[in-house]
Protein backbone atom coordinates (compact mmCIF):
# COMPACT_ATOMS: atom_id res chain seq x y z
CA UNK A 1 0.00 0.00 0.00
CA UNK A 2 2.90 2.41 1.03
CA UNK A 3 4.49 1.81 -2.45
CA UNK A 4 1.39 2.58 -4.71
CA UNK A 5 1.24 5.75 -2.25
CA UNK A 6 4.25 6.64 -3.31
CA UNK A 7 4.34 5.80 -6.84
CA UNK A 8 1.28 7.97 -6.73
CA UNK A 9 2.84 10.58 -5.39
CA UNK A 10 5.78 10.67 -7.64
CA UNK A 11 3.09 10.67 -10.70
CA UNK A 12 1.50 13.85 -9.23
CA UNK A 13 4.93 15.60 -9.29
CA UNK A 14 5.78 14.70 -12.09
CA UNK A 15 2.76 16.05 -14.12
CA UNK A 16 3.28 19.10 -11.87
CA UNK A 17 6.80 19.50 -13.04
CA UNK A 18 5.83 19.38 -16.77
CA UNK A 19 3.04 21.55 -16.33
CA UNK A 20 4.97 23.80 -14.35
CA UNK A 21 7.91 23.72 -17.35
CA UNK A 22 5.36 24.17 -20.41
CA UNK A 23 3.98 27.22 -18.40
CA UNK A 24 7.30 28.59 -18.17
CA UNK A 25 7.79 27.59 -22.04
CA UNK A 26 4.61 29.32 -22.42
CA UNK A 27 5.36 32.76 -20.95
CA UNK A 28 9.18 32.61 -22.36
CA UNK A 29 7.26 32.60 -25.76
CA UNK A 30 4.57 35.42 -25.30
CA UNK A 31 7.45 37.39 -23.75
CA UNK A 32 9.49 37.12 -27.41
CA UNK A 33 6.20 37.79 -29.15
CA UNK A 34 5.36 41.05 -26.88
CA UNK A 35 8.98 42.05 -27.58
CA UNK A 36 8.36 42.17 -31.77
CA UNK A 37 4.82 43.66 -31.16
CA UNK A 38 6.71 46.61 -29.05
CA UNK A 39 9.65 47.15 -31.67
CA UNK A 40 7.34 47.17 -34.56
CA UNK A 41 4.87 49.72 -32.61
CA UNK A 42 8.20 51.80 -31.44
CA UNK A 43 9.66 51.83 -35.34
CA UNK A 44 6.11 52.74 -36.77
CA UNK A 45 5.96 55.99 -34.29
CA UNK A 46 9.66 56.93 -35.25
CA UNK A 47 10.71 55.45 -38.64
CA UNK A 48 8.73 57.48 -41.83
CA UNK A 49 6.69 54.68 -43.46
CA UNK A 50 7.70 51.73 -41.76
CA UNK A 51 4.16 50.90 -41.30
CA UNK A 52 3.24 50.34 -44.65
CA UNK A 53 1.78 47.21 -46.54
CA UNK A 54 4.78 47.64 -48.78
CA UNK A 55 7.65 47.68 -46.04
CA UNK A 56 5.50 44.97 -43.89
CA UNK A 57 6.23 42.64 -47.06
CA UNK A 58 9.78 43.88 -47.89
CA UNK A 59 10.27 42.97 -43.68
CA UNK A 60 9.07 39.38 -44.60
CA UNK A 61 11.33 39.02 -47.41
CA UNK A 62 14.49 39.96 -46.32
CA UNK A 63 13.38 37.97 -42.45
CA UNK A 64 12.73 34.92 -44.80
CA UNK A 65 16.38 33.82 -45.67
CA UNK A 66 17.25 34.44 -41.61
CA UNK A 67 13.97 32.27 -40.34
CA UNK A 68 14.78 29.04 -42.73
CA UNK A 69 18.55 29.05 -41.82
CA UNK A 70 17.16 29.76 -38.06
CA UNK A 71 15.09 26.67 -38.26
CA UNK A 72 17.48 24.21 -39.17
CA UNK A 73 20.08 25.59 -37.20
CA UNK A 74 17.93 24.83 -34.17
CA UNK A 75 17.36 21.07 -34.29
CA UNK A 76 21.14 20.92 -34.22
CA UNK A 77 21.49 23.07 -30.85
CA UNK A 78 18.40 21.52 -29.36
CA UNK A 79 20.60 18.45 -29.67
CA UNK A 80 23.34 20.51 -27.90
CA UNK A 81 25.33 20.71 -31.31
CA UNK A 82 26.05 23.35 -33.69
CA UNK A 83 26.29 23.99 -37.29
CA UNK A 84 28.98 26.97 -38.49
CA UNK A 85 28.82 25.45 -41.66
CA UNK A 86 25.81 27.00 -42.83
CA UNK A 87 26.99 30.58 -44.55
CA UNK A 88 29.71 28.23 -46.79
CA UNK A 89 26.82 25.49 -47.54
CA UNK A 90 24.80 28.27 -48.85
CA UNK A 91 26.96 30.09 -51.38
CA UNK A 92 28.28 26.22 -52.31
CA UNK A 93 24.20 25.18 -52.77
CA UNK A 94 23.65 27.89 -55.34
CA UNK A 95 26.67 27.72 -56.78
CA UNK A 96 25.70 24.15 -57.64
CA UNK A 97 22.40 25.02 -58.80
CA UNK A 98 23.37 27.29 -61.27
CA UNK A 99 26.16 25.80 -62.88
CA UNK A 100 23.67 22.90 -63.15
CA UNK A 101 21.35 25.34 -64.98
CA UNK A 102 24.08 26.70 -67.07
CA UNK A 103 25.25 23.10 -67.96
CA UNK A 104 21.51 22.70 -69.36
CA UNK A 105 19.74 21.15 -66.95
CA UNK A 106 16.07 22.47 -66.42
CA UNK A 107 15.79 24.94 -63.88
CA UNK A 108 13.94 22.43 -61.33
CA UNK A 109 16.20 19.79 -61.85
CA UNK A 110 19.08 21.83 -61.08
CA UNK A 111 17.53 23.41 -57.80
CA UNK A 112 16.82 20.05 -56.28
CA UNK A 113 20.45 19.13 -57.31
CA UNK A 114 21.30 22.33 -55.10
CA UNK A 115 18.71 20.75 -52.37
CA UNK A 116 21.18 17.53 -52.71
CA UNK A 117 24.29 19.44 -52.06
CA UNK A 118 23.19 20.65 -49.11
CA UNK A 119 21.57 17.32 -47.54
CA UNK A 120 25.26 15.91 -48.67
CA UNK A 121 26.80 18.67 -46.32
CA UNK A 122 24.74 18.11 -43.93
CA UNK A 123 25.31 14.08 -44.00
CA UNK A 124 29.02 14.51 -43.74
CA UNK A 125 28.45 16.88 -40.74
CA UNK A 126 26.70 14.43 -38.96
CA UNK A 127 28.73 11.98 -39.66
CA UNK A 128 31.96 14.07 -38.17
CA UNK A 129 30.13 14.26 -34.83
CA UNK A 130 28.72 10.54 -34.78
CA UNK A 131 31.67 8.44 -36.18
CA UNK A 132 34.39 10.37 -35.55
CA UNK A 133 33.75 11.73 -32.28
CA UNK A 134 34.65 15.52 -33.29
CA UNK A 135 32.95 18.28 -31.02
CA UNK A 136 30.03 20.01 -33.10
CA UNK A 137 32.10 22.52 -33.58
CA UNK A 138 35.08 21.85 -34.97
CA UNK A 139 33.40 19.33 -37.48
CA UNK A 140 31.17 22.18 -38.85
CA UNK A 141 34.10 24.97 -38.44
CA UNK A 142 35.66 22.42 -40.47
CA UNK A 143 33.27 22.02 -43.09
CA UNK A 144 32.72 25.98 -43.32
CA UNK A 145 36.38 25.91 -44.24
CA UNK A 146 36.77 23.00 -46.71
CA UNK A 147 32.92 23.91 -48.37
CA UNK A 148 33.90 27.40 -48.80
CA UNK A 149 37.17 26.32 -50.74
CA UNK A 150 35.01 24.03 -52.84
CA UNK A 151 32.71 26.38 -54.09
CA UNK A 152 35.80 29.26 -54.42
CA UNK A 153 37.84 26.09 -56.54
CA UNK A 154 34.78 25.27 -59.01
CA UNK A 155 34.36 29.22 -59.71
CA UNK A 156 37.60 29.91 -59.71
CA UNK A 157 36.02 32.75 -57.04
CA UNK A 158 33.99 34.59 -59.91
CA UNK A 159 30.11 34.56 -59.57
CA UNK A 160 28.55 32.75 -62.53
CA UNK A 161 25.27 34.78 -64.39
CA UNK A 162 22.30 32.21 -64.60
CA UNK A 163 19.83 31.82 -67.33
CA UNK A 164 16.68 34.39 -66.64
CA UNK A 165 14.51 31.82 -65.53
CA UNK A 166 16.42 30.83 -63.18
CA UNK A 167 14.94 33.92 -61.25
CA UNK A 168 11.80 33.21 -60.90
CA UNK A 169 11.92 31.77 -57.50
CA UNK A 170 13.71 34.33 -55.93
CA UNK A 171 12.38 37.35 -57.32
CA UNK A 172 7.99 36.71 -58.22
CA UNK A 173 5.37 36.92 -56.31
CA UNK A 174 1.63 36.23 -56.27
CA UNK A 175 -1.16 38.84 -55.38
CA UNK A 176 0.21 41.52 -57.18
CA UNK A 177 -2.32 44.68 -57.02
CA UNK A 178 0.06 47.61 -57.22
CA UNK A 179 3.01 49.50 -55.90
CA UNK A 180 1.82 49.91 -52.61
CA UNK A 181 0.86 45.96 -52.61
CA UNK A 182 3.96 44.32 -54.56
CA UNK A 183 2.59 40.54 -54.08
CA UNK A 184 3.94 38.07 -51.36
CA UNK A 185 7.43 36.64 -52.75
CA UNK A 186 7.64 33.08 -53.26
CA UNK A 187 10.05 33.20 -50.74
CA UNK A 188 8.10 34.17 -47.89
CA UNK A 189 5.27 31.13 -48.70
CA UNK A 190 8.32 28.66 -48.68
CA UNK A 191 9.03 30.66 -45.45
CA UNK A 192 5.96 29.71 -43.93
CA UNK A 193 5.82 25.98 -45.40
CA UNK A 194 8.28 25.45 -43.86
CA UNK A 195 7.96 26.84 -40.98
CA UNK A 196 4.86 24.32 -40.72
CA UNK A 197 6.12 21.49 -41.87
CA UNK A 198 8.93 21.59 -39.03
CA UNK A 199 6.98 22.67 -36.73
CA UNK A 200 4.83 19.68 -36.82
CA UNK A 201 8.15 16.99 -37.44
CA UNK A 202 9.58 19.01 -33.97
CA UNK A 203 6.03 18.96 -32.01
CA UNK A 204 3.95 15.74 -33.43
CA UNK A 205 6.82 12.97 -35.11
CA UNK A 206 8.69 11.00 -33.10
CA UNK A 207 12.03 12.58 -34.26
CA UNK A 208 11.52 15.56 -32.12
CA UNK A 209 10.83 13.53 -29.50
CA UNK A 210 13.82 11.91 -29.67
CA UNK A 211 15.64 15.47 -30.56
CA UNK A 212 14.21 17.13 -27.57
CA UNK A 213 15.94 13.45 -25.53
CA UNK A 214 19.00 13.94 -26.99
CA UNK A 215 20.02 17.38 -25.78
CA UNK A 216 18.03 17.11 -23.04
CA UNK A 217 20.22 14.27 -21.70
CA UNK A 218 22.10 12.29 -24.21
CA UNK A 219 23.70 9.36 -22.28
CA UNK A 220 19.26 8.92 -20.55
CA UNK A 221 18.26 8.80 -24.19
CA UNK A 222 21.08 5.98 -25.28
CA UNK A 223 20.04 3.73 -21.71
CA UNK A 224 16.08 4.56 -22.99
CA UNK A 225 16.59 2.51 -26.71
CA UNK A 226 17.25 5.99 -29.01
CA UNK A 227 19.60 5.68 -31.53
CA UNK A 228 21.27 8.66 -30.62
CA UNK A 229 23.86 9.10 -33.52
CA UNK A 230 21.14 8.61 -35.84
CA UNK A 231 19.14 11.56 -34.63
CA UNK A 232 21.81 13.99 -34.54
CA UNK A 233 22.69 13.34 -37.96
CA UNK A 234 19.00 13.91 -38.83
CA UNK A 235 19.12 16.95 -37.07
CA UNK A 236 22.33 17.81 -39.31
CA UNK A 237 20.76 16.85 -42.10
CA UNK A 238 17.95 19.50 -41.83
CA UNK A 239 20.30 21.91 -41.21
CA UNK A 240 22.07 21.51 -44.16
CA UNK A 241 18.87 21.12 -46.24
CA UNK A 242 17.45 23.85 -45.41
CA UNK A 243 20.88 25.81 -45.79
CA UNK A 244 20.60 24.49 -49.42
CA UNK A 245 17.04 26.05 -50.02
CA UNK A 246 18.29 29.94 -48.58
CA UNK A 247 21.19 29.01 -51.26
CA UNK A 248 18.85 28.46 -54.12
CA UNK A 249 16.53 31.37 -52.52
CA UNK A 250 19.44 33.94 -52.74
CA UNK A 251 21.23 32.53 -56.12
CA UNK A 252 17.87 32.95 -57.41
CA UNK A 253 17.20 36.66 -56.51
CA UNK A 254 21.12 37.40 -57.93
CA UNK A 255 20.12 35.11 -60.71
CA UNK A 256 24.02 34.36 -60.32
CA UNK A 257 26.17 31.99 -58.25
CA UNK A 258 27.89 33.87 -55.62
CA UNK A 259 30.75 31.91 -53.75
CA UNK A 260 31.52 34.56 -51.75
CA UNK A 261 27.85 35.25 -50.69
CA UNK A 262 26.55 34.56 -47.45
CA UNK A 263 29.77 35.32 -45.27
CA UNK A 264 28.76 35.09 -41.50
CA UNK A 265 24.91 34.01 -41.97
CA UNK A 266 25.53 31.65 -39.76
CA UNK A 267 25.51 34.09 -37.06
CA UNK A 268 22.21 35.37 -37.98
CA UNK A 269 21.05 32.01 -37.82
CA UNK A 270 22.31 31.32 -34.58
CA UNK A 271 21.20 34.70 -33.32
CA UNK A 272 17.60 33.81 -34.03
CA UNK A 273 17.16 30.94 -32.91
CA UNK A 274 18.58 31.95 -29.62
CA UNK A 275 16.68 35.02 -29.27
CA UNK A 276 14.05 32.82 -30.02
CA UNK A 277 14.20 30.95 -26.74
CA UNK A 278 16.47 28.29 -27.69
CA UNK A 279 18.68 26.85 -25.49
CA UNK A 280 22.58 26.39 -26.22
CA UNK A 281 22.57 24.29 -23.65
CA UNK A 282 20.56 21.47 -25.59
CA UNK A 283 16.90 20.29 -25.22
CA UNK A 284 15.04 23.27 -25.38
CA UNK A 285 13.81 25.46 -28.27
CA UNK A 286 10.71 25.69 -30.52
CA UNK A 287 10.24 26.59 -34.50
CA UNK A 288 7.65 29.36 -33.47
CA UNK A 289 10.36 30.75 -31.00
CA UNK A 290 12.73 30.70 -33.76
CA UNK A 291 10.42 33.06 -35.94
CA UNK A 292 9.68 35.23 -33.81
CA UNK A 293 13.54 35.54 -33.24
CA UNK A 294 14.26 36.05 -36.87
CA UNK A 295 11.61 38.62 -36.98
CA UNK A 296 13.46 40.58 -34.07
CA UNK A 297 16.49 40.71 -36.12
CA UNK A 298 14.51 41.83 -39.46
CA UNK A 299 12.50 44.35 -37.44
CA UNK A 300 15.48 46.18 -35.53
CA UNK A 301 17.56 45.54 -38.96
CA UNK A 302 14.83 47.75 -41.28
CA UNK A 303 13.90 49.21 -38.52
CA UNK A 304 17.18 50.61 -37.63
CA UNK A 305 18.08 51.58 -41.53
CA UNK A 306 15.10 53.38 -41.65
CA UNK A 307 15.93 55.29 -38.92
CA UNK A 308 19.45 56.25 -40.39
CA UNK A 309 21.58 54.20 -38.46
CA UNK A 310 24.58 52.61 -40.46
CA UNK A 311 25.22 48.93 -40.33
CA UNK A 312 27.84 49.08 -37.30
CA UNK A 313 25.13 50.40 -34.78
CA UNK A 314 23.16 47.63 -36.05
CA UNK A 315 25.65 44.76 -35.16
CA UNK A 316 26.03 46.57 -31.98
CA UNK A 317 21.88 46.83 -31.29
CA UNK A 318 21.69 43.20 -32.54
CA UNK A 319 24.59 41.96 -30.47
CA UNK A 320 23.60 42.93 -27.09
CA UNK A 321 20.50 41.28 -27.90
CA UNK A 322 22.06 38.38 -27.95
CA UNK A 323 23.53 38.64 -25.04
CA UNK A 324 20.87 39.64 -23.17
CA UNK A 325 19.14 36.01 -24.50
CA UNK A 326 21.89 33.84 -23.67
CA UNK A 327 21.81 35.69 -20.20
CA UNK A 328 18.24 35.01 -19.29
CA UNK A 329 18.99 31.38 -20.88
CA UNK A 330 21.54 30.90 -18.15
CA UNK A 331 18.84 32.52 -15.52
CA UNK A 332 16.71 30.28 -16.88
CA UNK A 333 18.88 27.34 -16.92
CA UNK A 334 19.97 28.13 -13.08
CA UNK A 335 16.62 27.86 -12.41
Amino acid sequence: MSDTSTTHTDERAGNATVRKGRSKLALDRLITFGAVIVLFAVFSITAKNFFTMRSILSLALQTSTTTLMGIGVTFTIITAGIDLSIGSVIAFTGTVAVMAAIAGVPIWISMLVGLLAGVVCGLVNGLLITRMKLPPFIATLGMMMVVRGVALTITNANARPAPESFGVLGNDAIFRIGPQFPGISYPVLIMIAVAFIFHFILKRMRIGRYTYAVGSNEEAARLSGIKVGRVKIVAYIFSGLLAGLVGIILASRMVTSQPNSATGYELNAIAAAVIGGTSLMGGVGTVGGTVIGSFIIGILTVGLTMQGANYFMQQIVIGLVVIFAVYFDQLRSRK
